[in-house]
């Protein structure tokens, strides 16, 4: 028997694997996952220069005004949010996991509800604490001239490493812990979906 939320098109027509297909599927391995992130990195600085960078500097410029730290923080994620919960729930993969053939799904092997997709995303974005803690004793050392320096290293190595690497913990199905704490799962998919399952078993 078919599994109908598996097989079913999306509004946006897109057709999902059948989740007993993506449940045979291997995780992705750690480079690939470190590879991914890279690629993501440079996509979203193109997402936030769009959505974030030129809307505050027209507003800087017409109205002469600065929004608080606080607002462009909270403007930053919840534009972030906006785009991993939309395309984790049209087609579970972003525009960076596209390109490395990974893909994210429920437990089940179905995509993800709202729900699931925004309780993924909050727990991904937890990262930000390791990092905050790491800035914080990085300007007790160093003191404020490096804070630059080291917000950068600090931000480019945790969004690189820290997660990926958690996948060493699950010996068993190689999952990180957003992927765990949220019943979501990355999945490798072929260069090739065999036939009948590219056509969703019609």
């Amino acid at each position: 028997m078919k599994n109908k939320a598996s097989t079913s098109t999306t509004n946006s027509g897109f057709q999902p694997l059948p989740a007993d297909y993506l449940n045979q599927l291997p995780a992705p391995s750690i480079r690939r996952r470190i590879a991914l992130n890279l690629y993501e990195m440079l996509v979203l600085m193109g997402v936030l220069a769009l959505t974030f960078l030129v809307p505050h500097l027209i507003i800087g410029v017409l109205a002469q005004v600065t929004a608080p730290a606080w607002f462009l923080m909270a403007h930053a994620y919840l534009v972030l949010a906006f785009y991993f919960t939309w395309y984790w729930t049209k087609t579970g993969q972003t525009l960076a996991m596209q390109t490395w053939r990974i893909q994210m799904v429920s437990a089940e092997g179905q995509l993800l509800k709202r729900s699931q997709a925004l309780a993924r995303y909050a727990y991904g974005s937890l990262w930000l604490i390791p990092a905050a803690l790491l800035l914080y004793v990085s300007l007790q050392i160093y003191g404020r001239q490096s804070m630059g320096l080291s917000f950068s290293l600090i931000f480019f190595s945790i969004t690189l490493f820290f997660w990926p690497l958690t996948a060493l913990l699950d010996r068993t199905h190689r999952q990180m812990l957003p992927d765990r704490w949220a019943h979501t799962k990355l999945v490798q998919l072929p260069r090739t979906i065999p036939h009948p399952i590219s056509s969703s078993e019609k």
